[in-house]
């Protein structure tokens, strides 16, 4: 049981049962800097990943399933130049990252991308981090425990979710043990004025001895 925020309006209206897999990376396009009157003796990296980078954002990674949305590719960033207006760029630097489903995996994802980086045509140095795989809790006992354990404390039918982002939740998983997240509301999650309503820890606490009663009874 992972106690991170997982509630959307109330308590308990949403719990985590899987999460996404995160797999990010670091591109260096590699050109030739020199002057913008100059084109002919210089290589634009900004022109010449453009296409790729259209190409990437326009695949159909997957179409998820009956768990997942599907795969999701976004550029967080992307960074060139001297700062002067007369100076072309010697490389480009475009950070990427996949939220991606059971539908799809780490390799497969690699492989797509550098086909398309490659058939650009670009001269690049590519790195990449995983820092999670795709898993899910099945329906079960954990799953019945929980949905039970909300109705009965709060009257809410709970959604059960694969939505969202990362959790150390990906730390657990990978034992084979079920994994269930349930926590207060996310509304402010990683905002300046990140904050939770006190009176909702005792509502999860009722909520987690009435699921630990079901589990061990």
């Amino acid at each position: 049981m992972v106690g991170e925020p997982s509630s959307t309006s109330a308590v308990g209206d949403t719990v985590k049962n899987g999460r996404r897999g995160s797999l990010g990376a670091k591109l260096v396009v590699k050109g030739i800097q020199g002057h913008v009157a100059y084109p002919h003796l210089a290589r634009n990296p900004i022109h010449q990943v453009t296409p790729a980078l259209a190409a990437l954002a326009a695949q159909e990674w997957d179409q998820g399933n009956d768990f997942f949305p599907p795969t999701s590719f976004q550029i967080s960033n992307i960074n060139s130049g001297t700062g002067a207006t007369n100076v072309i760029p010697g490389t480009a630097e475009v950070i990427f990252n996949f939220r991606f489903s059971t539908e799809s995996t780490e390799d497969t994802l690699k492989q797509r991308t550098e086909t398309i980086l490659n058939a650009a045509g670009l001269e690049y140095d590519l790195e990449w981090n995983l820092s999670g795989l795709p898993f899910l809790t099945a329906k079960g006992d954990l799953v019945e425990s929980v949905v039970d354990s909300i109705q009965a404390v709060t009257g809410i039918d709970t959604e059960l979710s694969t939505a969202g982002g990362t959790s150390d939740g990906r730390f657990i998983a990978p034992t084979g043990t079920q994994v269930i997240e349930l926590g207060p509301c996310n509304a402010t999650i990683h905002q300046v004025d990140e904050k939770i309503c006190a009176a909702d820890l005792d509502i999860l606490s009722s909520i987690y001895e009435l699921i630990l009663n079901k589990l061990m009874t």
